[in-house]
């Protein structure tokens, strides 16, 4: 299937979305999660450390992806609200691969995006903000398939 992601085109088998220890995750990494799981052609793997939803057709990715901007841009105008702080997000894109196209792992090579979240606060009468990022290791998406050697 052919996966547009903000301009970038993948030719891949499967994109899938992970939720690594569910325990340890933040509400908002299991409420995008969720979001995801919910769609139609998602196929959930369940196991002791991880879930995922994996997809098969660019339709379904295109509309997983819609879900996590839905909720980040929500997440977002909380703060707009509030008028004293100011959120963005963006995704991580990174990848590992050796010369025979497998990653550190022994998995066939892929491309992962992370999220990363900002918040910028100030503090009543001060004039510069605190500016913080938050990486959201809880939550990915992986474009390709996961095989192993």
């Amino acid at each position: 299937m052919r996966v547009e992601l903000y301009g970038l085109l993948f030719e891949t088998p499967e994109v899938s979305f992970q939720l690594w220890s569910p325990w340890r995750a933040s509400a908002i990494e299991h409420k995008l999660f969720d979001a995801i799981r919910q769609l139609p052609q998602a196929r959930i793997v369940s196991a002791p450390d991880e879930l995922t939803a994996a997809f098969t057709d660019a339709k379904s990715v295109r509309s997983a992806i819609l879900a996590v901007e839905r909720i980040l841009k929500g997440w977002q105008e909380e703060a707009s609200d509030s008028g004293s702080d100011r959120r963005t997000w963006r995704w991580l894109i990174e990848a590992d691969t050796d010369s025979n196209g497998y990653d550190h792992a022994g998995e066939r090579a892929s491309l992962w995006a992370f999220l990363r979240l900002t918040l910028e606060r100030s503090a009543p009468g001060e004039t510069e903000k605190a500016i913080e990022d938050i990486d959201m290791n809880g939550f990915g998406m992986r474009i390709g398939s996961g095989e192993e050697k």
